[in-house]
C-alpha cells in the first residue's frame, strides 16, 4: 500500500502549504474562493453522474442505466445514515478536536476533503492495481491531484482538511490489503454504479461549499454500501441459479 503513503502524504503537504497562504488571505477572498471551489466540485459531480450513467450506442443512440438504483441506493443510505445519526456524531467529534488544537471549521473540512478523496474511480482502482500489481500509476496520479486540491481546500477551510489523510489512508488501505479477495468482486460495473452514487455525493458537497444549501452529506454516505450488497445479492444469485 506504498501508493496510498504516498496518496496520504500528498494530502498532508498540500494541507500543510494551504495552512500557509490561509494567514495571508483576507476573508472576503477566502468566502469567494469556497464559492468558486464550491462551483468546481458541482461540476465535477455532475460530470462523473452522467459519465456513471449516459452511455452511447454503436449506433450513436444515447441511453441511461442505474437510474433506479441511484434512487434506491440515496433513500436506503440516508436512511441508515440518520438512524445511525452519522452527521451529528462526526460534528460533535469535530467539534472536539476543534477545541483541542484551535482550528475553525474543522468537522466542515475534514468532511469536504474525505468525502472528495475517498470517492471516485481513481480510489478503487489505484488501490486495486497498488495491492495486486505493485501499480502505483493510478495513485501517483491522484496524489499530485489531492494534494493541489488540498492546497485550495486548507486555504478557505482551515486545517481539517489535513487530517483528511486517515480516512483515505484506512480506506484505500484496507482495499489495497484485501485486493487478493476482492479483486473478483469489483468488476467494472461495481465499480461503475459505486461511483454514480459517489459523484451525486460531491454533487452534493459541491452545493454546500456554496452556501446554497445545507445537505447532511455524511448521513448519506452509508448509500455507497448499497450498490455494492446489490452487487453482491446478485453475483450471489446467479452462482445459486
Amino acid at each position: 500500500m506504498i501508493g496510498t503513503l504516498i496518496n496520504a502524504g500528498a494530502i498532508i503537504a498540500g494541507s500543510l502549504v494551504g495552512l500557509l497562504l490561509k494567514k495571508g488571505i483576507p476573508q472576503r477572498i477566502s468566502d469567494s474562493v469556497q464559492v468558486a471551489l464550491g462551483l468546481a466540485v458541482v461540476v465535477v459531480g455532475i460530470s462523473g453522474v452522467l459519465q456513471a450513467m449516459v452511455t452511447v450506442g454503436t449506433d450513436g443512440k444515447i441511453s441511461t442505466e442505474g437510474t433506479m438504483l441511484l434512487i434506491l441506493s440515496l433513500a436506503i443510505g440516508t436512511v441508515i445514515g440518520e438512524a445511525l445519526k452519522l452527521e451529528e456524531r462526526l460534528t460533535e467529534a469535530g467539534l472536539k478536536l476543534e477545541k483541542r488544537i484551535g482550528g475553525e471549521g474543522f468537522s466542515k473540512g475534514l468532511i469536504a476533503a474525505t468525502m472528495l478523496y475517498c470517492v471516485g474511480a481513481m480510489a478503487i482502482v489505484g488501490s486495486l492495481n497498488d495491492g495486486l500489481l505493485g501499480d502505483r500509476t493510478v495513485l501517483l496520479i491522484k496524489s499530485a491531484l489531492d494534494g493541489i486540491s488540498a492546497v485550495v481546500l486548507t486555504a478557505t477551510l482551515g486545517i481539517g482538511v489535513l487530517f483528511s489523510f486517515i480516512p483515505v489512508l484506512l480506506y484505500q488501505g484496507a482495499i489495497s490489503i484485501g485486493a487478493g479477495a476482492l479483486t473478483g468482486f469489483f468488476t467494472s460495473e461495481v465499480i461503475n454504479s459505486v461511483c454514480l452514487v459517489g459523484f451525486a455525493l460531491v454533487l452534493c458537497i459541491g452545493i454546500n461549499l456554496m452556501k446554497i444549501g445545507k445537505i447532511k452529506t455524511v448521513s448519506m454516505l452509508p448509500s455507497l454500501l448499497v450498490p455494492v450488497v446489490y452487487n453482491l445479492l446478485m453475483m450471489l444469485k446467479t452462482l445459486w441459479l
